[in-house]
């Protein structure tokens, strides 16, 4: 089409051709109606056409052999008789007429000259022969605002420029400004990309910006990455707070908000570098490069994370890790793991929210999606480390690990509910709920399994002595440690407990009386379900050591047996407020009186027997002493004083408490009696060897030998 100078430019292009100075002596062609349509691309739009492989050359200015401003320029020439200076464009100065360029686009928009495309390629589809071309007059100064643009961007990419960016704010405002500009005329003029006037200016700009945004990604990049410096120096400066850092890295967020400084936090960034990671990535999402934005900062910020659990003593595992490990591996393990979930949950989600609002603050939807899908990420990680726990075969050991575990997804699961926007509250809380729950129902399963432990203790070797037996030792000190966890294991009970197995050990289908054991069930003050099961193990084990106590021979040593392991339960028990409060005060006295019945049938066993050497019995014959019957209890005495005194000085009775109250309530016993037999009939055997023969003790001696029963040392 045919076109003179005046019809071509709108008025703000004749605007600057009455200015003389703005006409370029020498310009270049500024567009070339030869060009071939098929080389502009297909896409309407340059945001939606694939982003070209952007190299030094393709900075270089487009060349135009537009014959109708070469006949314009010609005609002012020879009008004027000289040349017009040449403009001298600055950054500053061209800006803002693009400024004005762009304003100009925005009000004249659906004003511009219309072009009707001829022709169609074989490839196109019927009908866009009659597609309409936009066309509009570019101003020159637009191609010289790109130059500068250009040269700008390759003098930040260039050695000396790399480490320009953050040095003089000003210049950076600067460039991003320009950067800005670019991206607006790139929205803005891509509906041109069709009109051959204009499209290799079009591809020019998309070009250009394109570089600019490639630049602005890799600052985002590196000032993402400032964390890392931020550590080094600090560590290089100073070694002793450099070996701190080891454990509380600058990614890492101090213990309390309070000692949480600007220059110091999780993220290890400054105010400063902030600001810059926000405007950079302002620049890139409106500029068309969300995605690229969005990619940096993911990988980045995960690799912060990842570095952080590392540094925290976290090693990352998947489930079927976890679950080839040894218990022994896996016990160190769970300490890191319940310390990085709790810092996350409490301290570091938070602050890396806060990171992500200040990041993207123009883009709150891009900031609920990023900081779920970080967060989702470290998560997923830290809850299949729960998984595998889980899964792995339970044993009475692993209780207390698991119930440390169960508290601290309880108590994280209430302090991430108000970060996360409801969508990704919906997916993750879920996934914690549900790993504490498996974690809850492993827990009630390692208690009850102590049950089948008790009865499964049917060995028939006696503990030497009568002493307290390794089974009531290691319940009763399993018990007092579970109730340490007495409220979570109270909780556990009543959310997590299944429907009891037909096989369960909850019926109480052991030795003893099961109308004892049902009576202390329901005379319970606390009928809790782990009370109950707490209950229920005490009485399963009463019921095996009195089965015990059975294996020994004498009597009275089966009755020491059952008076420690009773005492022993029993001092357990008034250890543990907790213990107490599960069993209650009806079991304690229950228990209490089985041991004074044990401590009588000890005292009839063994002193009663004894005591009936000095008896009258048989002694006296018509109000008169016989002589050989009193020579043979005297005798008889000896010999058994001798005998219980070798024989249950090798037992052992550990609590100091029953063992004076053994040696009190017998020298109670023994010494009176023995002390009025031996007044009264000691005068009846004669002086000297005979006396000596049949009086082997007298009741001092009677006194230093029951002080040494009971304390596991044999005499000869």
């Amino acid at each position: 089409m045919e076109t003179n100078a005046s019809e071509n430019h709108p008025p703000e292009k004749q605007l600057s051709e009455k200015n003389s100075s703005n006409i370029d002596p020498n310009p270049k062609p500024t567009h070339d109606p030869d060009l071939e349509l098929a080389d502009t691309g297909t896409s309407n739009s340059l945001s939606d056409s694939p982003k070209p492989e952007v190299k030094d050359q393709d900075l270089e200015k487009p060349t135009d052999h537009a014959g109708e401003v070469h006949q314009e320029i010609d005609d002012n020439i020879e009008k004027n008789q000289e040349a017009p200076p040449e403009t001298h464009y600055t950054l500053k100065s061209v800006s803002e007429e693009i400024d004005q360029f762009l304003l100009s686009l925005s009000s004249q928009k659906g004003k511009k000259e219309i072009f009707v495309k001829e022709g169609k390629d074989d490839d196109e589809k019927e009908g866009e022969n009659d597609e309409k071309v936009v066309s509009i007059d570019i101003p020159v100064f637009v191609e010289k605002f790109l130059d500068l643009v250009g040269e700008l961007v390759v003098e930040y990419e260039s050695s000396e420029g790399k480490g320009k960016w953050s040095q003089v704010p000003e210049d950076d405002l600067s460039f991003l400004d320009a950067v800005n500009r670019v991206s607006k005329l790139t929205n803005s003029l891509a509906e041109f990309i069709f009109d051959p006037n204009n499209c290799t200016l079009v591809n020019y700009i998309g070009g250009i910006n394109q570089r600019a945004m490639s630049f602005l990604e890799d600052q985002f990049r590196l000032l993402l990455e400032d964390y890392k410096s931020n550590n080094e120096v600090d560590q290089n400066n100073d070694p002793a707070k450099g070996k701190e850092q080891g454990e509380n890295d600058r990614c890492m967020l101090p213990e309390s908000d309070d000692q949480a400084t600007e220059e110091d936090n999780f993220t290890g960034y400054s105010e400063d570098v902030v600001a810059n990671l926000n405007r950079v990535a302002k620049e890139m999402i409106t500029g068309g490069y969300e995605s690229e934005c969005c990619q940096v900062y993911m990988i980045t910020r995960r690799h912060a994370f990842d570095e952080c659990l590392d540094k925290m003593g976290f090693e990352k595992m998947s489930i079927d890790d976890v679950q080839k490990m040894q218990w022994e591996a896996l016990e160190s393990e769970i300490p890191a793991w319940i310390k990085t979930f709790k810092d996350c949950a409490n301290i570091y989600f938070a602050k890396e929210r806060k990171l992500a609002e200040a990041v993207f603050s123009d883009f709150p939807s891009l900031v609920s999606s990023l900081f779920s899908n970080l967060v989702r990420g470290v998560m997923i990680q830290l809850l299949n480390f729960t998984e595998g726990i889980a899964m792995t075969k339970t044993s009475a050991e692993k209780l207390f690990k698991f119930l440390d575990m169960y508290e601290t997804l309880r108590d994280s699961i209430t302090a991430i509910d108000d970060l996360f926007p409801q969508e990704s509250e919906n997916e993750l809380k879920p996934e914690m709920i549900t790993a504490k729950c498996r974690i809850g129902e492993a827990a009630i399963s390692i208690f009850c399994d102590l049950e089948n432990s008790i009865k499964s203790d049917t060995g028939k070797t006696t503990v030497p002595g009568g002493a307290v037996h390794p089974l009531a030792r290691y319940t009763m000190n399993y018990l007092k440690y579970a109730c340490e966890y007495m409220t979570t294991l109270e909780e556990v009970f009543r959310k997590h407990s299944k429907i009891e197995r037909a096989d369960s050990t909850s019926r109480p289908h052991f030795e003893g009386n099961t109308q004892d054991f049902n009576s202390n069930i329901n005379n319970s003050e606390n009928n809790s379900p782990f009370s109950v099961q707490l209950t229920r193990v005490m009485d399963l084990l009463d019921s095996n050591l009195e089965g015990k106590s059975k294996l020994y021979r004498e009597i009275a040593l089966s009755s020491i047996f059952m008076m420690n392991n009773g005492r022993y339960i029993l001092q357990k028990i008034k250890g543990s407020v907790e213990i107490h409060l599960a069993v209650g005060d009806p079991w304690c006295r229950k228990k209490s009186t089985d041991l004074r019945n044990f401590h009588k049938s000890y005292q009839r066993e063994t002193w009663g027997k004894l005591l009936g050497c000095l008896g009258l019995e048989g002694l006296l014959v018509n109000g008169k002493v016989v002589k050989p019957v009193l020579k043979e209890r005297f005798k008889s005495f000896n010999m058994m004083f001798d005998e219980i005194h070798r024989t249950q000085s090798s037992w052992v009775v550990s609590d100091e408490q029953l063992q004076s109250e053994l040696r009190v309530s017998i020298s109670a016993v023994v010494i009176p009696a023995y002390r009025s037999f031996l007044g009264r009939f000691s005068q009846y055997l004669d002086p000297g060897r005979q006396y000596e023969k049949y009086i082997k003790y007298q009741p001092e001696d009677i006194e230093t030998c029951i002080e040494e029963l009971f304390d596991g040392k044999k005499r000869p």
